[in-house]
């Protein structure tokens, strides 16, 4: 003590030396010191408020799925913190103390020496992205568009060096196939035609449009057509140092068989320069001259830029190039795997026949593997016939065919995407369309599909960033309107917002009467009957054989009461598309209505095959899903209580993995088994909760006033009470689209 009294009296008479040594019994007195001077209360206090606030940083962090980083930051920050807080500590624990010992200096700098090691170690341990990754979340582009780790590259579309305007398709052929070859390298990232097409005649640097497209190198050119001769002029650049990895000046005769010579050897020096080998089927693709014919080429290139417009008019010129390609040249094997697109595609667009125009697309396609057996495009396309004829497991195996001989097609990721969405395995489907967005980040398709993958998962939000980005991409793209509008009506509750957006999305493109039928839909969920009966009539007079039209024609009827017309309307829907669940469920009820069970079975063991199977459990994803559950109904009243309760639990299964709100939602199917099952207070409260969420459909006056699945719980007040809450929150709804202005801004979501 004597030693501390002395230091203090030294203190107050302003002597701030550093003491030569301890004095008698100084060493003993250090922590006396640190303690009274409340050093060792404030380390306590802040280490323990430190790690309460790192408690809540890792709470921050998890619910906000921040980076990792941040919470390291956060820790080495208190670290450094800390030899401060205990120097604070000791000149403020007692202010008239001012000398310091050697053993007090040494445990000081101890401390910043302990503080500082730490701050090394991290600031070393720590990538410098990583650090920067919280204020890069906001503006960084989505994973789906960041360069892969191997090589990649983006073709940027030619300049037209020709003397001809006319000369452009001549230009953008040369491009497209340069670019078809590169993709055909297993081992590079190709972006495809649809993204680079953006930065046509753009004044954007190299390395801003290689960010765009998440790629290392970028491929620029021109070409020169002048007489009999072509030049093309290629260089290679490596978007990070903007360096010229490889330049070259082609200058032939032009024939057709120049013109893929050409193309070989720049696939075949691009792959060389970016240090990437060639497999010996992928040369033998390369330099394979497909055609001969330069005019047959030409129609070829013209057919594939209408191909890619996706409108029923240029799907209808598409096809009539494609033809005139074959004409010039019955062995152009591309061509036929065309034309095979083209025509399934107008199934969709254009209301053909599916199974007459199936047909005919089986036989192109024959033609184009007979000619090519290793043509991806081929193979794709075959898939997609097994798509539009529902053979999951076919569409998904000769897709994958696709995928392995070119893994950059993007239309065989984005089909098989579709594939796997009918098998209700949504992850493996998100991955492809993940897939195709990154091969092609500009596409609005691609970007669409992947929306309409994020939607049937239930992730909303991000759907509707996906189409809005379609909609900025192509504004003229129906398909993204139609799909904001059927999850605005049944994902979001907004009937009003639906109705203008499939409104929108008939105006672009009024030759596709799919379009036309959804917003049949919409308005008799919105509650305009007369509306939609009117927009019926118009499509029947347009499309009086089509599946859409006559499926609306066949509801519409069906809420009438009028069951002969509506089983007509129905009979010809499945001439279109023998398994619409819905034409089933209509001529469903005509049976059930006569006490004819067995005509139902029959037509569902012919329609539906893998729910009837009696070697195997029934076989029900989401796509048939509400055709099982018809059908267990139609096997009770024959007396088949067996299948019809495997069908109603095979069907509970399926909705677990599902949401029940969106396009591709369960809607109410929980209520229709439980009421099958006889089970009325779970069906009701089923009920109430599908109404509590926002279920509003799809044609949800049908299963108010017609669907017999209902049928036990249709005289229960709360039925009748949950469907007067619709009716409410519809007539609200109908107000604000008749007080909304025509011309009025679309609502494109959040």
């Amino acid at each position: 003590m004597r030693s501390a009294t002395a230091s203090v009296h030294s203190a107050t008479q302003g002597d701030s030396r550093v003491s030569d040594g301890p004095q008698d019994g100084e060493e003993s007195s250090v922590w006396d010191r640190l303690r009274r001077r409340k050093v060792v209360q404030w380390g306590i206090a802040y280490a323990a408020g430190a790690w309460g606030l790192l408690q809540g940083l890792q709470f921050l962090t998890d619910a906000f799925e921040w980076p990792s980083s941040v919470l390291r930051l956060a820790t080495v920050l208190f670290a450094l913190g800390l030899p401060v807080a205990l120097v604070l500590a000791w000149y403020h624990g007692d202010r008239g103390q001012q000398r310091v010992s050697r053993i007090e200096l040494a445990i000081v700098t101890l401390l910043f020496l302990i503080g500082g090691s730490l701050f090394w170690y991290y600031q070393r341990s720590i990538p410098v992205a990583d650090l920067a990754s919280t204020a890069q979340s906001r503006t960084s582009p989505a994973s789906s568009d960041v360069a892969d780790p191997g090589p990649s590259i983006a073709v940027l579309p030619f300049d037209n060096r020709s003397a001809k305007e006319d000369d452009v398709f001549f230009v953008d052929g040369i491009h497209d196939d340069i670019l078809t070859q590169l993709s055909k390298v297993s081992a590079l990232k190709v972006i495809s035609r649809t993204s680079v097409e953006q930065f046509r005649d753009t004044k954007q640097p190299i390395k801003e449009i290689a960010q765009q497209l998440g790629v290392k190198t970028v491929l620029e050119g021109g070409v020169q057509r002048g007489g009999e001769r072509v030049r093309i002029n290629v260089q290679l650049i490596d978007a990070g140092s903007d360096a010229h990895l490889w330049v070259e000046t082609y200058d032939r005769e032009l024939t057709a068989e120049n013109i893929f010579a050409i193309q070989s050897e720049v696939a075949r020096a691009i792959a060389g320069a970016l240090k990437t080998a060639l497999t010996e089927e992928e040369k033998a693709r390369v330099e394979s001259i497909p055609t001969e014919s330069l005019e047959a080429w030409e129609a070829y290139q013209l057919g594939r830029q209408r191909m890619a417009r996706r409108t029923s008019e240029s799907l209808a010129e598409a096809e009539r190039f494609f033809r005139k390609t074959i004409e010039l040249d019955p062995t152009f094997a591309p061509a036929y795997a065309a034309l095979a697109d083209t025509l399934r595609l107008q199934t969709d667009y254009s209301g053909r026949p599916l199974e007459a125009t199936l047909a005919e697309a089986d036989r192109t396609i024959a033609k184009a593997l007979e000619l090519d057996p290793s043509l991806a495009e081929a193979w794709a396309a075959k898939g997609g016939i097994a798509m539009s004829r529902a053979d999951w497991e076919a569409a998904e195996r000769l897709l994958r065919r696709a995928v392995e001989i070119n893994p950059s097609y993007v239309q065989a990721h984005h089909w098989l995407s579709l594939a796997l969405r009918g098998t209700g395995r949504q992850q493996e489907e998100f991955e492809h369309a993940e897939r195709a967005v990154q091969l092609d980040p500009l596409s609005a398709i691609a970007n669409l599909n992947l929306g309409d993958t994020l939607h049937a998962m239930g992730r909303y939000d991000e759907a509707v960033t996906r189409y809005r980005r379609a909609i900025d991409i192509d504004p003229r793209s129906s398909q993204a309107y139609h799909s904001l509008a059927m999850l605005d009506a049944y994902a979001r509750n907004r009937l009003a917002d639906a109705v203008t957006l499939q409104e929108r999305a008939v105006a672009l493109d009024s030759g596709n009467p799919a379009l036309s039928t959804w917003l049949v839909s919409v308005y008799l969920d919105v509650g305009d009957v007369s509306r939609a009966e009117q927009l019926v009539e118009s499509s029947i007079e347009r499309w009086p054989d089509n599946y859409y039209a006559n499926l609306a024609e066949a509801v519409t009827r069906e809420l009438r009461g009028d069951g002969a017309a509506a089983a007509q309307a129905a009979h010809k829907a499945l001439a279109g598309y023998a398994r619409d669940s819905l034409s089933l469920g209509v001529l469903r009820n005509g049976d059930l209505r006569r006490g004819d069970p067995g005509s139902a079975w029959a037509r569902y063991a012919s329609a539906l095959p893998e729910l009837l199977n009696t070697s195997a459990p029934p076989q029900i994803d989401a796509m048939n899903l509400s055709g099982a559950i018809d059908l267990a109904l139609v096997l009770q009243e024959a007396g088949e209580n067996d299948r019809a309760t495997a069908l109603l639990a095979g069907s509970e299964q399926v909705i677990r993995g599902i949401p029940r709100l969106g396009g591709l939602g369960y809607g109410i199917a929980d209520a229709q088994i439980h009421a099958l099952r006889g089970d009325k207070s779970k069906a009701l409260a089923a009920l109430r909760e599908a109404e509590r969420a926002g279920w509003r459909g799809p044609t949800w006056l049908y299963y108010r006033d017609v669907d017999p699945n209902l049928a036990s719980i249709r005289d229960e007040p709360e039925f009748k009470a949950v469907f007067a809450d619709i009716e409410r929150d519809m007539a609200r709804q109908r107000a604000e689209l008749a007080r909304r202005p025509k011309g009025a801004p679309l609502n494109l979501g959040p």
